[in-house]
């Protein structure tokens, strides 16, 4: 399949999993939010599987039967573990940054749509410093819940260009699946929640093992790539 790379004006970063590892943080914060707020404790594979849809959505999906009041604590305790008391580390992937900097050396535009909040995303912009890298972004506060393309449609919306003309990098299938509703081109990433196996079933353009493989990729016009 080609990879056309000069034909790509905007990529657009999926956050969590994909730029950083947070995924086992996410894992245990939920389940001790759970536990806190007298649900059921999910699995570490149930969590997993919500990464990347908005908090509401998510918990809907974890805990279908659970009261508004339920959901009202069940959110304190979830924001106050990830941010304040749940010590697992979330650094940032291998190769992010100098991803980010060698395609706006190549002149790409960049953006970031995340099911994390507006609050979450700016929080983690201020400790990193890399807020400079990204023309845009879309958060949970912002749009319709992954795998809606909303979040996708208001980025080429803003930026004015045509969905062949954007990349979505992500590392679940609602990634995947949004940027296919949206009709914008996919590469998936092994090293966050999902495999090659359910990535595939979307159509990507490629499936890479980590940042600096996708790096690679930006470092010629045109590739073709075995899926």
């Amino acid at each position: 399949m080609a990879f056309e790379i000069e034909r790509i004006e905007l990529v657009i970063f999926d956050w969590d999993g994909t730029v950083m590892d947070s995924v086992g943080r996410i894992v245990s914060a939920m389940q001790s939010a759970a536990q806190l707020t007298e649900l059921p404790v999910p699995s570490d594979h149930s969590v997993k599987q919500i990464i990347g849809l908005s908090l509401d959505l998510a918990f809907s999906t974890l805990f279908p039967a659970m009261t508004a009041a339920q959901h009202q604590r069940l959110f304190e305790h979830y924001r106050e573990q990830y941010v304040e008391r749940d010590p697992t580390p979330t650094p940032m992937f291998a190769g992010a940054e100098a991803l980010f900097l060698q395609l706006r050396q190549q002149q790409k535009r960049l953006a970031v749509a995340t099911g994390k909040a507006r609050k979450g995303l700016d929080r983690i912009f201020a400790e990193t410093g890399l807020a400079h890298y990204f023309d845009t972004t879309r958060c949970a506060d912002d749009a319709k819940s992954k795998p809606d393309p909303d979040m996708l449609l208001q980025i080429l919306a803003e930026t004015r260009l045509h969905p062949e003309q954007a990349l979505m990098v992500g590392d679940t299938s609602h990634d995947m699946l949004m940027a296919q509703q949206a009709g914008i081109p996919r590469v998936g990433v092994t090293h966050g929640v999902h495999g090659i196996e359910v990535l595939s079933q979307f159509q990507p353009l490629a499936i890479v093992d980590n940042l600096p493989q996708l790096q690679r990729l930006f470092t010629q016009p045109a590739v073709t790539l075995p899926l």
